[in-house]
């Protein structure tokens, strides 16, 4: 499989100094609204790469699009405390990787712990936010979804080649996600363990884990409407996979009776969380970001 094109990779630093990356879509001069894409919890840049694509090279709209990695994974530096990644940092770290690339407004298209930190934004600096997509992440989160995440972030099987890691994957998840073939399950392990270094390790810091392994899930988890609802006044587009054992379907449909402006979309054949990268998703989410730019004015 040919190397992702179409991009520049960029640097910034952090506010502690660590070395954060960052995919960077479509021309500087663009003066459409930029797009930034915030990726799940042990997940890259490079899962927004053909949603990212599609829309910085829209021929009648081109326009910037950002895709992060979090501190810890992807390209970006692994924190040597794995305290710190926590979600007020990476929050932090967001706004200093806009800031540096000059970004001050933006459409945020959030998957998982991706929403929860377009969530948090909308609350800390709701300037900044134009539109937003949540990707089957909501105010209420089901812990269903978080034991099952903790049982293998950083404890899955080490493959010997993509094609095994994608064995290993669809294993795990083709109750999810019964409609991937076997080129997506491919795609999906090329962006689960990465071959930089040599033999085939994770793309993230194995100790996430211990993040996940402080939770305690026993106990009520935090319930995030008033976060939810500092996005009343942006458009919102709510996407769940109607297999997720993370966002509720009775929460999507909440979220759509309590936000003035949300669209919801159940995706079938699809869990935690839904690919982006399809035409009918291009399409969903192109749509959204008219709508912002619209309303932006």
């Amino acid at each position: 499989m040919p190397p992702e094109s179409g991009f520049s990779s960029r640097f910034v630093n952090a506010g502690d100094g660590l070395r954060l990356h960052l995919r960077d879509y479509g021309p500087l001069e663009a003066t459409a609204l930029p797009v930034v894409c915030l990726p799940g919890f042990a997940r890259t840049a490079a899962d927004f790469h053909e949603l990212a694509r599609a829309i910085a090279e829209d021929e009648a709209r081109p326009r910037r699009v950002l895709a992060l990695d979090y501190r810890g994974r992807g390209l970006s530096a692994y924190d040597p405390d794995w305290k710190n990644y926590e979600i007020r940092i990476e929050l932090d770290d967001m706004i200093q990787a806009l800031v540096a690339s000059g970004i001050e407004q933006a459409v945020f298209v959030g998957t998982s712990r991706g929403g929860l930190l377009t969530m948090a934004l909308a609350a800390a600096r709701p300037a900044m936010i134009r539109g937003a997509v949540l990707n089957d992440v909501g105010p209420v989160i089901d812990a269903r979804g978080l034991l099952r995440i903790r049982g293998y972030v950083g404890k899955l099987p080490v493959p010997r080649s993509f094609q095994e890691g994608a064995e290993i994957l669809k294993r795990l998840s083709d109750q999810q996600f019964p409609i991937l073939n076997d080129a997506e399950w491919e795609m999906m392990a090329r962006r689960t363990w990465t071959d930089r270094d040599g033999p085939l390790r994770p793309d993230y810091d194995a100790k996430l884990m211990k993040v996940l392994e402080e939770l305690d899930l026993e106990a009520p988890l935090p319930v995030l409407w008033p976060y939810f609802d500092a996005l009343n006044g942006v458009p919102l587009l709510a996407i769940r996979g109607a297999n997720s054992d993370l966002l509720a379907d009775k929460t999507l449909h909440e979220m759509a009776e309590r936000h003035p402006d949300c669209e919801i979309f159940t995706t079938p054949g699809q869990g935690h969380a839904p690919l982006l990268g399809s035409t009918d998703m291009i399409r969903r989410i192109a749509r959204l970001i008219a709508r912002a730019e619209r309303r932006a004015g």
